[in-house]
Order: C-alpha cells, then structure tokens, then sequence
C-alpha cells in the first residue's frame, strides 16, 4: 500500500508500507468458525519501532444473515528506543511531571521537536464485529473495539463504526472475472488520561487524547485471488491534537496550537486527508494452493 492508515492515522509517515498475514481457520460446522492469525506490517514510529507484529483470534458464529467476529487483538512494536521530550523533563531533567524516575534510555533520548513516546507502546483490543447482509449487493455493519491502555499509553480507548458495502452483480463485467464492491465506514475513537508519562506542566499526572471522528470511502476491483482497492480516508483530528496523539517525529513547532496538552504548540500532518492504493492478494490452500 502506499500509505498504511489505521483508524484515519498514519503508521507509516505517509509512505509505502507492506503487510503479510497468515490465518488458520476451523469450522466447526457451517454456522461457527474459530481463527487464529498472525500478521505483519512496516511502519514509521516516533519510537523507531522496527514493526508492527499482530496476534489475533476469536469466533465467528453466523445466525442466518447476521455474522458476527468476535475475538482479541494484540498489537505488538518490538524494536523501539525511548524518545522524551525536553519540553516535559522535570526536577533537573530526571523524572516525568509528577516526579516519576525516567529511565536512563529516556533520558538519553530526545526528539527535535520534543515529541515523546515510550519505548514500548505494544498493547490489545478486544473487539466484536457485525455484519448484516440484506441481498447479494447490499450489506452494513459495526465494529465496536475496546482496550484498557491504548498504544500502552495507560489511556483506555474505544473505537466504534459503521460501515456499508455495494457490490456489483457480477455479470457486470461479463466473463472477465473482473468484480467490483464500493464502501465506506465512519467511526469516533473515544480516550481516556494516560499516565504521567505523557504529562505536561497544565497536567502532570497525564493528559486527555482528543476524542475525534475517522471516515474512508473506496472503490475496490477484484480479479481471483488479486484486489485493488483505492480509498480516500480523513479525520477531524486538528494537527496540534494529531501531534500529541502521535507524538510524530517530523511534527513542526510552532505558536498557533499551544494548548495545555500541546505546550510547544508542535503540528503534525499524520492524522489527515489520505489517498489509499493497496494492492493485495490471499490464498486460500483449499482452492488455491493445491
């Protein structure tokens, strides 16, 4: 893909980014699978994580149209160095804004423009999905994700969407075996306080992440196993919230976004309007891989 962009955010600076996954699947009968899967995709951390490393799995029972996902996910960075911003060190430079002790590798590291993030931000989700299908074209449904401390933040976080889905009838295309699905979901990423890692002089115990709304809409094209599927996504993050949020490494400083979360007033382009092209394919071993 050209840009990897979870939740309307940035995981890769705006640039290419490759994944990979892999998912054994049991039905248990036609009505009930259970999956376990691991995947893998490059990013651009403000920590220098070497990768983003998932771990998942859950059930997938089905009630006539209604199918359901439910399950945990583990998101893991492995690879990433301490980076806390000068603009937050406190007693002589020593400890976080309520007196908590950093650690050597924090200390020693600083980015330019004093953004902060730990150096292991590896966290789950628990999570449920629906998905109702109303005829062979039409099909809407939710996602509900919860964790107790986002980006290991120690900030709870709650992501809920709707989404929809069009896809054309398949003769449209006559016996290319080309298909073609158009879709789109809006969503609102809820927080909660971080811990004093994350603390500022207005609020040294932790700060509030910006709750914000995230929306995409794409156009998809499929050909056997292939799928082309270009997106347009955007959030109503401002950029001084994104840079908290993000801690982005090239966010710039400026004046116009001093907040008390913010007190540099740094800006960061991670959290908005982006042109998604990903390319992708999936074997299945009883069809395709025989």
């Amino acid at each position: 893909m050209n840009d990897y962009i979870f939740r309307g955010v940035t995981q890769s600076n705006h640039k290419p980014s490759v994944a990979a996954y892999f998912e054994p699947r049991y039905n248990v009968n036609k009505d009930l699978q259970l999956y376990f899967g691991v995947s893998g995709e490059s990013i651009s951390f403000a920590n220098r994580a070497a990768a983003e490393i998932d771990v998942y799995g859950g059930i997938r029972p089905t009630f006539g149209a209604f199918a359901f996902d439910i399950g945990v996910w583990g998101y893991l960075y492995p690879g990433g160095t301490c980076q806390y911003g000068a603009a937050n060190a406190f007693n002589g430079g020593l400890t976080d804004a309520a007196g908590r002790p950093l650690s050597a590798e924090c200390l020693a590291n600083a980015l330019v423009n004093a953004n902060t993030m730990k150096k292991d931000v590896s966290f789950f989700e628990v999570y449920g999905k629906g998905t109702y299908t109303i005829n062979d074209s039409w099909a809407v449904g939710f996602t509900e994700f919860y964790t107790p401390s986002f980006l290991n933040s120690g900030a709870w976080g709650n992501y809920t969407s709707v989404t929809g889905k069009w896809t054309a009838p398949s003769a449209m295309f006559g016996s290319s075996g080309v298909g073609m699905y158009v879709s789109g979901e809006f969503g609102r990423q809820w927080f909660g306080t971080t811990d004093s890692f994350y603390g500022t002089p207005a609020f040294p115990n932790g700060i509030h992440y910006a709750d914000y709304n995230t929306w995409n809409v794409g156009i998809g094209f499929t050909w056997k196993v292939f799928t082309l599927d270009l997106r347009y996504s955007d959030t109503n993050l401002s950029k001084g919230d994104c840079s908290v949020f993000t801690g982005a490494f090239n966010a710039s400083v400026g004046t116009t976004t001093i907040t008390g979360n913010n007190p540099l007033g740094n800006s960061s382009n991670w959290c908005g309007a982006a042109g998604i092209a990903k390319l992708s394919f999936d074997l299945t071993a009883m069809s395709n891989l025989k």
